[in-house]
C-alpha cells in the first residue's frame, strides 16, 4: 500500500491502475481540464438542511482525475486545486470561488500534487508534490502570475501536507520520508528537522501563535512540537491506526484529528485529555476543518460524505453528500460562509456553510 501513498484517496486510484482495473484516467498525457459552473447532480446534496441555505451548492467545478487537494485564499475570493493520478495530472488552478472562472494554472509539478497552502497575506502559495519514496518538491509561487519563486527539495518522498506559520515566515512540510521540516519560505534555509514519528507523516499544522506544529502520521499518533526547537509536547494516541489529518481550533485550545477509525477526535493539546469523539462516518476521515468562529468542524470521509458538527457536544449539524465518492479534501471559507470539498470523482464542489 505504501507505494502508492498519493493523499490518501489518490493511493486507492493508483492501487487500481497498477492492478489492470477498469479506470477511466488514462496514463498518457493529461487532457484539457474541463470546467463546468452549476453542473446538475443526480443524488441529493445535503440530507439535512437545518437552516435556510445550508448545504445548498453554489458552484461545482469538474477535474478529470481526483481531487488532490484545496485550499482557500485568505479573503475567501479565490480557491485553489488539483486533481491528478500517479501518470497524469499535476496543474494547480486559482479560481473564482464565485463565478468559477479560471484566474491562475500552475504548470510547476511534474509529479502528482498533494498539499495546496496560500501564504497569510495571499500573495504566494506553497504546494507539495510526490510520488511513493521518490524525491519530491515544494514549490512556493506567485498567485497573481503563477511564477515560481522557490523550489524546495530537502524530502527523500512525497510530501503529503504544508502549512505556513502565521506570520509567513516560515513552512512545515510532511513527507513519507517520515519527517516534518520547517524552513525559511523566501530562502528554502532549513530550520529544523522533526524526526519524532516512525511511519508517514500525513498532515501538519501550526498552533495559530505560531509557537507549536501539530504533525498526525500513520504511526497512529498526532505529536505537538516547539516549532523553534522540535521539543515533544504532547503525543496524542486516541485513534486506532493510522492518522490522516490535523486542525487546530481559532483560538489554538484544542486539536481536531481524524483518522482510518472512522472517528474525528477533538483534544487538549497541552494535556492529550480527549474532549469529544465524533463517531458519525462510515469511513476513514481524510480531512477536518473548523469554521473560523470555532463553534463547528467539518470533516470528509471515504464514506462519501462531509458532515458539519458541534466543536463541543458533537451534535450532526449537517450532511453532505455531493455526489457520491470518497471526499479526499476540504477546507472552509476564512469568511465563515462557504466550504469547500473535493473527491475522488473529480468533482471540486462548494457550498453553502451552516452558521
Amino acid at each position: 500500500m505504501k507505494r502508492f501513498v498519493l493523499r490518501f484517496a489518490v493511493l486507492l486510484l493508483a492501487l487500481l491502475l497498477g492492478t489492470g482495473c477498469a479506470s477511466t484516467a488514462p496514463r498518457g498525457p493529461a487532457p484539457p481540464l474541463i470546467f463546468q459552473t452549476g453542473t446538475p447532480l443526480s443524488s441529493p446534496l445535503a440530507t439535512t438542511v437545518p437552516a435556510a441555505g445550508s448545504g445548498t451548492q453554489l458552484l461545482a467545478y469538474r477535474y478529470n482525475y481526483p481531487v488532490t487537494a484545496l485550499a482557500w485564499s485568505p479573503n475567501s475570493k479565490s480557491i485553489a486545486s488539483s486533481a491528478g493520478v500517479p501518470h497524469a495530472g499535476n496543474t494547480i488552478q486559482i479560481q473564482d470561488a464565485a463565478t468559477g472562472k479560471v484566474i491562475v494554472t500552475y504548470s510547476g509539478h511534474t509529479t502528482p500534487v498533494n498539499a495546496i497552502a496560500w501564504s497569510p497575506d495571499g500573495t504566494r502559495i506553497a504546494s507539495g508534490d510526490g510520488y511513493s519514496d521518490f524525491p519530491s518538491t515544494v514549490q512556493v509561487w506567485d498567485t497573481a502570475a503563477g511564477r515560481r519563486l522557490l523550489t524546495y527539495q530537502g524530502h527523500t518522498g512525497a510530501v503529503l501536507s504544508v502549512a505556513w506559520s502565521p506570520d509567513g515566515t516560515r513552512i512545515a512540510s510532511a513527507s513519507v520520508d517520515k519527517t516534518v521540516q520547517v524552513w525559511n519560505a523566501t530562502t528554502g534555509r532549513l530550520l529544523l528537522t522533526y524526526r519524532g514519528h516512525t511511519d508517514f507523516v500525513s498532515s501538519v499544522a501550526w498552533s495559530p501563535d505560531g509557537s507549536l506544529i501539530a504533525s498526525a502520521s500513520y504511526d497512529g499518533t498526532v505529536q505537538v512540537w516547539s516549532a523553534d526547537t522540535g521539543q515533544t509536547i504532547t503525543t496524542y494516541r486516541g485513534h486506532v491506526g493510522r492518522v490522516y489529518a490535523v486542525a487546530w481550533s481559532p483560538d489554538g485550545t484544542r486539536i481536531a484529528s481524524g483518522g482510518n477509525d472512522q472517528t474525528a477526535q477533538v483534544w487538549n493539546p497541552r494535556t492529550g485529555e480527549t474532549l469529544l469523539t465524533y463517531r458519525g462516518h462510515g469511513g476513514g476521515v481524510y480531512a477536518i476543518a473548523w469554521s473560523p468562529n470555532g463553534r463547528l468542524i467539518a470533516s470528509a470521509s471515504d464514506d462519501r460524505t462531509v458532515q458539519v458538527w458541534g466543536a463541543t457536544n458533537g451534535v450532526p449539524i449537517l450532511d453532505y453528500r455531493g455526489k457520491g465518492a470518497a471526499v479526499t479534501a476540504l477546507g472552509w471559507s476564512p469568511d465563515g460562509t462557504r466550504i469547500a470539498s473535493g473527491g475522488q470523482n473529480g468533482m471540486l464542489q462548494i457550498w453553502q456553510a451552516p452558521s
